[in-house]
């Protein structure tokens, strides 16, 4: 069965958000007088909800503690994207074209609360090709989780056979698979091949532009 629909994670995969958010991350733990990782451990919680990703950072922090750093976090983000933007990663506005021009819906499936996710589709100028998104906020059950993905279908009314999970953690490649769906892991982004391999990609892409053909030869 053909290819009618792709999901798309965001940070990492559509966008380079890293600096940015580690940057972010760093800001909010010395906010709260915590110690502050180092770069590659804060850009392995990305993909994660805040609150994972500071409880993994920082376990000690209580309850209040990950309140306040979520709070801390979105004013921190909103302040930084402006100093370090977030930039589209190298083909990406091309290849979201060329799959709308064959009629493969695209949709993005991200732990990004949903206005953090649109604010920065309609900065970045590609929120006319995305058909729906699900947020970190929409979810009881975040990545690696199955939901944000069985949320899609429903909403969409894909069948999973029909779909494609694109992202650049183990975790996006975890959701797809819980939801019985093709998974393509993207190099490029924040994890390593082998890391996305060993979380069990169908394939794995060193560029976005690659996409196309993965799905054609689906």
């Amino acid at each position: 069965m053909s290819i009618r629909l792709a999901i798309f994670d965001f940070d990492g995969t559509l966008a380079d958000t890293r600096r940015t958010i580690v940057c972010t991350q760093q800001q909010t733990l010395c906010e709260l007088g915590k110690r502050v990782p180092d770069e590659q451990t804060c850009a392995a919680t990305i993909g994660l909800t805040l609150t994972n990703c500071f409880r993994t950072l920082c376990p000690e922090l209580s309850e209040d503690e990950l309140k306040q750093c979520a709070d801390i976090y979105h004013r921190r983000f909103d302040e930084n994207k402006r100093l370090i933007p977030p930039m589209l990663f190298d083909g990406v506005r091309e290849t979201l074209h060329r799959l709308k021009e064959r009629g493969i819906a695209i949709a993005i499936a991200t732990s990004r609360n949903s206005r953090s996710l649109h604010e920065l589709l309609e900065e970045l100028g590609i929120s006319e090709y995305v058909a729906y998104t699900v947020g970190g906020d929409n979810v009881t059950r975040p990545k690696p989780d199955a939901q944000p993905v069985e949320m899609v279908l429903s909403a969409m009314g894909i069948a999973a056979e029909e779909a494609i999970v694109v992202g650049d953690m183990p975790v996006d490649i975890m959701m797809g698979a819980g939801a019985g769906v093709r998974t393509c892991g993207v190099s490029y982004g924040n994890a390593t091949r082998k890391e996305l391999e060993d979380a069990g990609a169908n394939s794995v892409i060193d560029s976005i532009k690659e996409l196309t053909e993965v799905i054609h030869s689906a």
